[in-house]
């Protein structure tokens, strides 16, 4: 559809009328002689005085009002509305850091087919279907052991992060385990974030034995940057050594943080574990509209130029044709 993006420019529509009538009349004085036998010499010469002015032919006015309203239509800026193109914009980015210590290739899980497999093969097809629900979230991949790195920036595209997943192997980053630093490093890949809701999701199956920064203080950093840590703890509890999980540190963690913390024992747990945290983050996205225009006053300008050339062209033609003599009749 078309519209008027100022039609309150359309108010000046009686601005000539208005201006011719009570605006004083322009008058030109010029230098003249005065004869007093001006009449018997007009006669003489057989030349009758014409009055003085612009002569006006009978579509002058309409031609003038005419071009006045499509000046004004110009003015008024009229636009083509496109049809309103959607985007949606999501209002979440959710950081995933995994575990893949040398623990983590224990074989007590088993997989959709019961199969037994080691917990990083569970915990992989657990987080794609975790990741396939959640398409409208910004997502990024943090993998620690003895260090943490960065596996996948938060990105809107999914299937290349999964495919990051796929790639993350037992052992890639020691046979140890820092859970402090996988903390500081979530908090500095959400360092440059613009989301309202800034979410770390941490599973680890041991406790933290080689970290530069201590779990409880980085998530007391992190909870002063408004990010919320979700902990999941595998494996037994109730072992000991470096394969023990201390889930007294991963509820102090998410407690710091504002959010909640998890134990799995099992794959179904696990999945029971991920399917709770997508209630816990509601899908959110931002709708923004956006309506394309395309302005058209040249249209009603292009019209009032084209008729002001025609007009005056005609003018000028009807003016040299009236100038030319006569042709004359009389027998030579």
């Amino acid at each position: 559809m078309w519209q008027f993006d100022y039609p309150w420019l359309w108010l000046l529509v009686p601005l000539p009328w208005l201006a011719w009538r009570y605006l004083p009349a322009y008058r030109e004085a010029r230098r003249a002689v005065r004869v007093p036998f001006f009449s018997a010499i007009s006669q003489a010469l057989g030349v009758s005085p014409v009055k003085s002015g612009i002569s006006r032919g009978r579509w002058q006015l309409p031609l003038n009002l005419l071009v006045w309203l499509l000046v004004l239509a110009a003015l008024a800026r009229p636009v083509w509305v496109e049809p309103p193109l959607q985007q949606t914009q999501p209002v979440r980015d959710l950081l995933l850091a995994i575990d893949i210590s040398q623990s983590m290739q224990a074989r007590d899980y088993r997989d959709s087919a019961g199969q037994q497999v080691d917990r990083l093969t569970a915990v992989k097809q657990v987080v794609q279907g975790f990741i396939d629900k959640r398409p409208n979230d910004r997502m990024g991949l943090i993998v620690f052991g003895g260090g943490a790195y960065p596996q996948a920036p938060l990105t809107l595209d999914h299937a290349s992060l999964k495919i990051l997943l796929d790639d993350i192997g037992i052992g890639m980053a020691g046979p140890n385990t820092a859970i402090g630093d996988a903390i500081g490093l979530g908090i500095k890949m959400l360092e440059n974030s613009q989301q309202p809701d800034q979410t770390l999701i941490l599973l680890t199956d041991g406790n933290d034995n080689h970290s530069a920064i201590p779990p409880d203080q980085a998530a007391a950093l992190a909870a002063q940057k408004h990010i919320r840590i979700h902990s999941i703890g595998i494996g037994d509890p109730a072992a000991s050594g470096e394969n023990r999980v201390d889930s007294k540190v991963l509820e102090l963690i998410a407690k710091t943080t504002g959010g909640r913390s998890f134990m799995a024992n099992d794959s179904a747990a696990l999945t029971q574990v991920y399917a709770t945290l997508d209630q816990l983050t509601p899908h959110e996205v931002q709708h923004l509209s956006y309506q394309p225009k395309r302005d058209l006053f040249w249209l009603p300008l292009g019209a009032a130029l084209l008729l002001l050339s025609l007009a005056h062209s005609l003018a000028a033609l009807a003016a040299h044709c009236s100038s030319r003599p006569a042709p004359s009749t009389e027998p030579g």
